[in-house]
């Protein structure tokens, strides 16, 4: 097992160099600094604990003028083996197009030979297939008059876990509230929080991301949707994406008896609008101690 894992790895590292050769240029590929490091190591040192997932994006660019199609791209650790993560984003196209593009590059990555390196040909095949959708999703904006309020639906995702200590797992929870511009909290220790506020689609996008591959103790409690014109800004109930850490009871550091005063997080849910949230998220009613 340990043979097929390293030959699995060593061909991840083979692509992703591939792919900086191809994608030279600043921005274009968004990879963790640390991570192919990690998996050099790995490899260099013949074992000890496996290096966290690679996990990355690249800008594929389409068309004239030039828009660019996101590919991110999340690889189990036997990879080529088991099939990747692969999802395609962009600001220039509406929901329903990019569900159907994905769907297609889903289809097209199945078809290929298993065992087989596919991130290359995934971001050829974008190259190739993603213009008929950008340049529909042109013209449907064109369509729509001028005089038109533009509506957005701003979204409040409020997701508990049974408990959040990894530091790499926060760091891919705050790395990913920023990249999809989203506002809110992270409560660390037992239990664990997280609220996310912003557009729909990047609301949802962060439960699809932070979910794989395999966190298990973690629930979507509850949605709150509200429909705006224009900017969303203005209902948003929080300002940036918060790091939360309250008095714990008992002395014990970030280990799994580490408990978190739930009456500080009341009082901060409260003093963001939010009190009634605490019942749906424990099940009973919350109430502040007298002072």
């Amino acid at each position: 097992m340990a043979a097929a894992v390293r030959e699995c790895l060593e061909l991840q590292l083979l692509e992703v160099e591939m792919l900086l050769s191809m994608f030279p240029k600043k921005g274009e590929i968004s990879l963790d600094g640390a991570a192919v490091p990690a998996l050099q190591r790995y490899l260099r040192d013949g074992g000890g604990s496996l290096p966290p997932r690679l996990e990355y994006s690249v800008a594929v660019g389409v068309g004239e003028p030039e828009v660019k199609v996101e590919l991110q791209v999340q690889l189990p650790h036997m990879y080529p083996h088991v099939a990747p993560q692969l999802f395609a984003r962009s600001n220039a196209l509406h929901r329903q197009q990019q569900l159907q593009l994905n769907t297609l590059l889903t289809s097209h990555i199945s078809s290929l030979d298993s065992g087989e390196l596919c991130v290359c040909e995934a971001v050829q095949w974008l190259k190739e297939n993603s213009l008929p959708y950008l340049e529909n999703s042109k013209i449907s904006a064109e369509g729509v008059s001028k005089e038109t309020v533009v509506k957005e639906t701003i979204q409040r995702m409020w997701i508990y876990s049974h408990h959040i200590y990894r530091q790499e797992l926060r760091k891919k929870i705050f790395e990913c509230a920023k990249k999809l511009n989203l506002t809110g909290f992270c409560l660390t220790g037992k239990p664990g929080v997280i609220c996310v506020e912003g557009i729909r689609e990047n609301c949802e996008e962060f439960w699809r991301v932070i979910r794989y591959p395999n966190w298990k103790h973690i629930s979507c409690k509850h949605v709150e949707t509200v429909e705006a014109e224009g900017s969303i800004d203005n209902l948003r109930l929080f300002r940036t994406f918060e790091d939360l850490q309250f008095q714990a009871h008992g002395d014990y550091g970030l280990r799994n008896d580490y408990h978190m005063d739930l009456g500080q997080f009341l009082e901060f849910l409260k003093q963001h609008q939010s009190g009634h949230i605490f019942q749906i998220l424990f099940g009973v009613e919350g109430k502040l101690a007298d002072k």
